[in-house]
């Protein structure tokens, strides 16, 4: 019997209806699950009521879960008559339901159960599923006709119900703080809970790539040559060399020819997008029986497997004679120069390695397997000495034909890495490709409320007090405020970014400042990440609710006699804080034009955003990258791809001494909203060869915007890569991508357009843009701090240059670039300019005599009541000179060339470029949305403009049929209406504006 049971912790209601007939309710919740019923204490003459009570449900068939509901229904009971009235529900499906680590208390607005239901309200419910066996279910379960607790029986069973349920949590967060653990490893990137979904996903994507009117005759038609394409229509012109070239390669799937393929006689693999590439596998296992080759009589064994010029080794290992390996090798099928196979067992000795003995293999009889066949098993073979004796010894091998779609290439050592000065199977840990999954991220909203009876060690003066808090690396700190009466008041909020697991604590003082640059601590306080409770929603009385008071330690002192006495001495100062783990918020570890991931912290929020597609990559090589760095008096490079989409990071193997690599590697990430965007980086890998250690040069990179693609179609481009030095631009190389965004449910697609850009709380509760900056650096470090300790390591200088960490600061060149933007947005309105001093010139008289008699009407008649009846006067405030600083008066007076210090220029030297940057930020923007209005009817995001034309077609209709006054009186009554009837966020209008693409993705 399985152990998996659903918990439900009801929490609260807010504003219900009233329903006793004295403006008040007496409210209870009653529980359905799979056939079963409980229901919560009643809460007498309370419209907002609290219960804090748990109960479990047994899961009878946990492989039928995601078809069972949890239903919610809240009843007010009347007791004269003993009968319920309806309040409101709420109803869950079992998709929904997340681990208790994962869970956080959300509040869901109560639904009607009919037509004529008067309802409102909210409920708040923690729903999670655990398996520990100690839990047992709720007991005992009510029935249909269950009788109604009466307020003295919900007294007496209050204390029990809340010692069993901090009970049953301790052991849920011990449950499942490893099983968590175990479900990451299995479901890395797969964020869906119904794998139904997913499986259509994989399936529908072959199907919408069939063939039209394609033979495949046509299959052996040489190569298209590349043909140059523009990303934008409206863009302006640039050399040819820089241009994207549109390709026709021949793929795994066919030839792909104007974005669709053409299929080819036999089947198409998963590995559709990249150019099949054949390899030769050999798999070392282990050995046996070993023979003695010291005097002493040990042996050190290790493994050679030599195909033509290229030779793989493995690791060796000391004093035994039945090592163990389990390491593959995968030599390039293209340039394997030799018939024959050797694998060859040596003793590793200081001079010169002895021969053990070596198996043979003619590679006209090794087998070729194609997944999903199982992989191929590992057969003993008795090793053959030098004197063609074969009495000692065997060697477990497995050798087959594969290709970069088999289970074992993305570990195998690669004969690409033969030119490796180590190019054994364990030096080449630096060169494989691996997928890494970046931590979830969360904001720490630590609200500082103040402080009570602070002990200071000088009782003659007033503390000066302030709140230093630290988490890792972050540390802010409150103002300071002078406690008149020992207990000191902030009120202040302080956000710091935090990732999963927490493995940091919340470490917090208060200090005194008793001098100029002289603190002294009069408390400390610690609190462990995983004990602060999750928020999915921001509430005014939270503040209220859930603050709490914090005993501060004293901070420890050097003299003995001190201590003694602190010993005596009860120290009772106390904090007040309110701590929450925003769920409800997007992090931002890259810039807000390019994300690649919009969805909150919280998992139990992203059914809210269902998947709308795949998202399909195939990175098959680069061509003309510039050398890096010297070998063998030859300029060579060794490159590899970076691919960021989501949480999800991945890597290619790294191509030695080539400036041409061929990678031929694909990869797939589930897509969740089509306004984001995936960036494609190359770089020379510097931590192999001569000198290790040394940063990772990046060459160049690539963005692409999913709205810009249309559904089902193939692009394969070759995507120049510029980048920017001292000298100019540079064109480092081109990369040569394929890929597809295969669309699994248009209605998801079109309905995402009309929902917020980022999540509710972004716009409830917003973040000031100083705060998002140091935020956003935050977070960008916390992923490099991760990422940097997996093997291999995702090195700090990729993660910031994929995530674009300066992005925000001042650059002449961009500014001029987001000015020359914002021209080009209003080149209308000047050309509307031009036109008007052709007309004050009389050019044509006809026109400007109408232009005459149209100003005299609409100006001189209407402005002249209104004119100004005083001469203009000097402004201080319009001027800014009633607030200005001191130190901006004497830059202002300051002689040119100027007369102060270094230092002082150089302080407001950097202050201009921080406002500068801030005003090249308020430029871009500005140019960003006049570009978005441009391609509402460009067919960059051919989605976005059908339904622009679709709404067009409905506005135009309903203007025919509508008359001009009841237009009018419905507008008016619309802006007018009352703040009940207004959303906190944007419309839906609003909300499809800001998804259109702009040139920010052609911005270098």
């Amino acid at each position: 019997m399985s152990n998996l049971r659903l918990g439900v912790e009801v929490v609260s209601a807010h504003s219900l209806m009233p329903k006793d007939g004295q403006g008040s309710a007496n409210a209870f919740v009653e529980l359905q699950f799979d056939g079963q019923k409980f229901r919560t204490t009643t809460k007498e003459k309370d419209l907002n009521p609290f219960w804090n009570e748990s109960f479990y449900f047994n899961i009878s068939d946990p492989d039928n879960l995601s078809n069972l509901h949890l239903e919610a229904s809240v009843y007010n009971i009347l007791k004269t008559t003993n009968s319920k009235s309806f309040l409101g529900k709420v109803r869950l499906t079992g998709t929904s339901f997340v681990p208790y680590s994962d869970a956080a208390v959300l509040h869901y607005p109560l639904e009607k159960r009919g037509i004529f239901s008067r309802v409102k309200g909210e409920l708040g419910l923690k729903v999670f599923l655990t398996n520990d066996p100690s839990i047992r279910s709720s007991s005992p379960p009510l029935s249909t006709e269950s009788s109604v607790f009466s307020g003295s029986q919900a007294a007496q069973t209050r204390g029990p119900v809340e010692q069993v349920q901090n009970m049953v949590q301790n052991l849920v967060q011990a449950a499942f703080s490893n099983d968590k653990d175990k479900a990451e490893a299995r479901h890395t990137f797969h964020h869906l809970p119904n794998t139904a979904v997913s499986q259509q996903q994989h399936s529908s994507a072959p199907v919408s790539q069939e063939p039209g009117r394609f033979g495949a005759d046509q299959m052996r038609a040489e190569p298209q040559g590349p043909r140059v394409m523009r990303m934008f229509s409206g863009s302006g012109s640039q050399p040819i060399d820089y241009q994207l070239k549109e390709t026709s390669p021949i793929l795994g799937g066919g030839q792909v020819v104007g974005g669709r393929v053409i299929r080819a006689d036999k089947p198409a693999s998963t590995y559709d997008l990249v150019e099949k590439m054949h390899y030769l596998f050999v798999r070392v296992v282990k050995a046996r029986d070993l023979p003695t080759m010291d005097v002493t009589g040990s042996l050190d064994p290790f493994v050679e497997v030599k195909v033509g010029n290229y030779k793989g080794i493995t690791k060796h290992f000391a004093k035994t004679r039945t090592p163990e390996w389990n390491e593959v090798f995968a030599f390039a099928g293209d340039r394997i120069q030799s018939s024959f196979l050797e694998v060859v067992v040596k003793d590793k000795d200081m001079l010169k390695d002895d021969l053990v003995g070596f198996v043979r293999f003619d590679l006209s009889d090794v087998p070729t397997r194609v997944p999903p066949d199982s992989p191929l098993a590992p057969e003993w073979y008795r090793i053959e000495n030098s004197k063609g004796e074969r009495k000692f010894g065997e060697l477990m091998l497995a050798v087959w034909y594969g290709t970069q779609a088999d289970e074992a290439f993305p570990d195998a050592w690669h004969s690409d890495a033969a030119s490796h000065p180590d190019s054994s199977a364990a030096g080449s840990s630096h060169i494989r490709s691996k997928v890494y999954h970046s931590p979830r991220l969360w904001y720490l909203r630590v609200s500082v409320l103040g402080a009570q009876d602070l002990v200071i060690h000088d009782k003659n003066r007033f503390p000066d007090v302030y709140v230093k808090v630290q988490v890792g690396n972050q540390i802010l700190k409150t103002k300071a405020t002078q406690a008149r009466s020992l207990n000191a008041v902030w009120n202040e909020d302080l956000i710091f970014v935090v990732a999963e697991p927490f493995e940091d604590h919340l470490m917090m003082s208060v200090e005194d400042r008793v001098g100029p640059n002289k603190d002294e601590t009069i408390g400390r306080a610690v609190i462990p990440l995983n004990a602060i409770e999750k928020r999915a929603e921001f509430r005014h009385d939270d503040r209220v609710d859930r603050s709490r008071w914090f005993h501060l330690e004293r901070a420890p002192v050097l003299d003995a006699d001190q201590t003694k006495k602190d010993k005596k001495d009860k120290f009772a100062s106390r904090l007040c804080l309110c701590l929450f783990l925003e769920g409800g918020y997007h992090v931002h570890d890259e810039s807000t034009h390019y994300s690649s991931d919009l969805r909150p912290s919280l998992k139990q929020l992203w059914v809210r955003t269902p998947t709308i597609g795949v998202l399909e990559l195939g990175i098959l090589n680069a061509d003309g990258l510039p050398p890096v760095k010297s070998r063998d008096q030859k300029l060579t490079s060794d490159t590899y791809c970076v691919a960021k989409y989501g949480q999800k990071w991945v890597r290619t193997r790294t191509i030695m001494n080539s400036l041409s690599p061929k990678y031929n590697e694909q990869y797939t990430w589930e897509v969740y909203d089509p306004a984001t965007v995936i960036t494609i980086g190359v770089f020379d890998n510097s931590q192999v060869g001569d000198s290790p250690g040394n940063r990772d040069t990046k060459i160049g990179k690539v963005r692409i915007r999913i709205s810009t693609l249309e559904t089902g179609r193939v692009y394969t481009h070759n995507y120049p890569l510029l980048v920017v030095h001292p000298s100019g631009v540079k064109k480092m190389g081109e990369l040569h991508l394929a890929i597809r965004f295969s669309c699994t449910s248009l209605l998801n697609t079109m309905l995402i357009y009309t929902r917020p850009l980022l999540p509710k709380m972004h716009y409830i509760k917003p973040f000031s843009i100083m705060q998002q900056d140091v935020l956003r650096h935050q977070a960008v470090n916390i992923v490099a701090a991760r990422l940097s300790r997996s093997e291999p390591p995702l090195r700090k200088e990729v993660v910031e240059y994929m995530s674009d960490i300066d992005s925000h600061l001042w650059s002449m060149r961009r500014s001029k670039a987001n000015f020359f933007r914002l021209m080009s947005v209003f080149s209308g309105l000047i050309a509307v300019g031009k036109w008007f001093g052709e007309v004050c010139l009389w050019k044509n008289p006809i026109t400007t005599g109408l232009v005459h008699v149209l100003f005299v009407m609409l100006v001189w008649l209407w402005n002249y009541r209104f004119r100004a009846r005083y001469p203009p006067h000097m402004n201080t405030k319009i001027s800014y000179a009633d607030n200005v600083h001191p130190d901006e008066l004497d830059e202002e007076f300051d002689t040119f060339p100027t007369s102060r210090s270094s230092e002082l220029v150089r302080m407001r030297y950097d202050r201009l470029r921080s406002v500068a940057g801030r005003i090249q930020t308020v430029v871009g923007d500005i140019a960003s949305q006049g570009e978005r209005l441009q391609h509402l009817l460009s067919w960059r995001d051919p989605r976005a403009t059908a339904i622009f034309l679709v709404f067009c077609l409905f506005v135009a209709l309903f203007l025919y049929i509508t008359p001009f006054q009841v237009l009018v009186l419905v507008t008016g009554l619309f802006l007018m209406r009352h703040p009940r009837f207004r959303g906190r966020l944007p419309s839906a209008p609003i909300n499809f504006f800001r998804r259109l693409p702009a040139k920010t993705d052609s911005m270098l």
